[in-house]
């Protein structure tokens, strides 16, 4: 079964330009960087390039081809070791702390490899299954996250670097500021919230379900860097008040007194970016802030942070069209709208839906087994594909990690 939600599987020969043009893009994000570059890892969370490549086309290869293709035979069957992320039905899986250890097969071999699962599949497509053409499509959308991961991940593995190199050429910002920040209005209402069955989604953005939801008012605009600055001024990380419980022992335990990449030099906050080191954009959203770090800072500003279903109902209207990745900015922009840039924190735990129920077999373990522990993010990042970005989408992380490109928006009641 597939995880996506429609009803109408997408003809074959419409997924095939889709299937090449997310192959080619992620080809097109390796391109400025070394093999050296392709092999960093620095720490669990993160996975090097090299790695992200070869586990997309093991996903095609796994739950394509080897069921559907009948004389499939891989390069190697050990790849299926080493490029398993979790799936634990599709059997054993080389240690995720390790995979920067990871040297063979070389990089060229893991480009062969991704050759070889590309003519298979189109010649796989050829057959003109719904179901297959159904699990390509996940398959792109799946390979469309890892490419958002493959910078961030890049980005945090550069950051140690003492020559603080640059992923792509440093570009002056656009001469824009934000705009005032003001709060939207939404009344109280009994509404639909979750994938409406329109195109692809993923089981965790259904079913669609009603909700009742109180009237609320939204900020226009994310927070911005110059809105946190006054935060950090105003003894934002030593005042205990003002943080959960685990976010304050977070916050002690890694000395955080700033977001992620921030340091101070000639009286001025610099960042280390994808474009290298640059002084930090006062009018940009601030991004590399983990969810404790968010709520502290809501606290602070006498509001808080919204839930999902309030971010959902609030923008679910407004053509999703933003500082994506397409763009190739890599960088939150000031003045930009509401999609894009970061991902914005919600007070809301991702949890199953009323009537949520995983695929079979180990395809439904790609969102189902995560449903604890985690929150929800909305609205997608300067690094996230616009076409993976829909009003339902829902991305997770864990209340203390940074190193995605993570911000906020503020909410208060009606």
């Amino acid at each position: 079964m597939s995880l996506a939600a429609s009803p109408n599987s997408p003809a074959p020969q419409d997924v095939v330009p889709l299937f090449q043009s997310v192959r080619s893009r992620t080809l097109a994000l390796v391109d400025p960087l070394s093999a050296d570059d392709m092999m960093l890892q620095s720490m669990e969370d993160a996975s090097p390039a090299k790695w992200h490549l070869a586990h997309t086309t093991w996903f095609f290869e796994e739950f394509i081809l080897r069921p559907y293709q009948p004389g499939y035979v891989s390069p190697d069957e050990r790849f299926a070791i080493l490029f398993n992320s979790y799936y634990v039905q599709a059997g054993p899986r080389h240690a995720r702390d390790r995979r920067g250890l990871i040297s063979r097969p070389g990089l060229q071999a893991v480009l062969d490899y991704r050759r070889h699962v590309e003519d298979a599949l189109l010649d796989c497509l050829a057959s003109g299954s719904p179901e297959i053409a159904d699990l390509v499509e996940l398959g792109c959308h799946h390979e469309m996250q890892h490419q958002e991961l493959l910078v961030t991940d890049l980005l945090h593995g550069l950051s140690f670097n003492p020559l603080l190199p640059a992923y792509k050429e440093p570009e002056p910002l656009p001469v824009t500021s934000a705009p005032d920040l003001a709060f939207i209005r939404h009344d109280e209402q009994l509404t639909p919230v979750g994938h409406d069955g329109d195109g692809f989604a993923f089981d965790c953005e259904t079913p669609r379900h009603r909700v009742f939801q109180p009237g609320f008012r939204m900020a226009n605009r994310a927070v911005t860097n110059r809105e946190w600055m006054e935060f950090m001024a105003d003894g934002g990380y030593a005042t205990p008040e003002l943080w959960l419980m685990d976010g304050w022992a977070a916050r002690e335990q890694e000395g955080w007194d700033s977001p992620l990449y921030w340091w101070r030099q000639d009286d001025e906050y610099w960042s280390y970016t994808l474009r290298g080191p640059q002084p930090v954009a006062l009018d940009a959203p601030v991004v590399h802030v983990s969810y404790y770090e968010a709520e502290a800072f809501a606290r602070w500003a006498g509001a808080r942070l919204p839930t999902e279903a309030e971010h959902e109902i609030a923008f679910r209207d407004t053509p999703v069209d933003g500082n994506f990745a397409d763009r190739n900015q890599f960088r939150p922009l000031p003045g930009t709208g509401v999609w894009g840039d970061v991902w914005e924190w919600t007070q809301s735990a991702f949890s199953p839906y009323p009537g949520f129920r995983p695929s079979a077999g180990a395809i439904g373990e790609y969102n189902g087994k995560f449903m604890i522990n985690q929150m929800v993010l909305r609205g997608g990042s300067c690094a996230t594909p616009q076409a993976q970005m829909r009003p339902s989408y829902r991305t997770f992380f864990y209340p203390p990690q940074r190193w995605q490109m993570l911000g906020l928006r503020l909410a208060k009641d009606a």
